[in-house]
């Protein structure tokens, strides 16, 4: 598997087709950062079939929609089969990760500012 991630922030007020941003590569995971900031950020995700996101866990919840595809999702060993449109916020703190049975597109945001209320 290879990994590409794209940390350059997309044009400012520039419209765009959002699926269109990242393309599919074979046997790869594509990443491009769409906004960062100090207080969270949004990227859009790209996995060929058969590719995986490693297990990992965020200090801070995470809104994932899917764009393009179906996606497979395991959070706290729960699995969740996801479909073009769906959303799901992963907790704060949770062990995930993503399996694509087939190739998939997601967009994910992570808010990092209101955690200390």
């Amino acid at each position: 598997m290879q990994n590409f991630l794209d940390t350059s922030e997309i044009e400012k007020s520039k419209a765009h087709i959002i699926v269109q941003i990242i393309e599919y590569i074979p046997n790869a995971v594509l990443s491009k950062t769409i906004i960062k900031k100090i207080t969270g950020n949004i990227t859009i995700s790209s996995l060929d079939a058969g590719e995986e996101l490693a297990e990992k866990t965020s200090p801070f919840d995470t809104y994932i929609q899917i764009i393009d595809g179906n996606a497979e999702l395991s959070i706290d060993n729960k699995k969740f089969y996801m479909k073009l449109g769906d959303g799901i916020i992963i907790p704060a703190h949770s062990k995930h990760n993503f399996h694509a049975s087939q190739q998939f597109k997601m967009l994910s945001t992570i808010i990092k500012s209101g955690y200390e209320e």
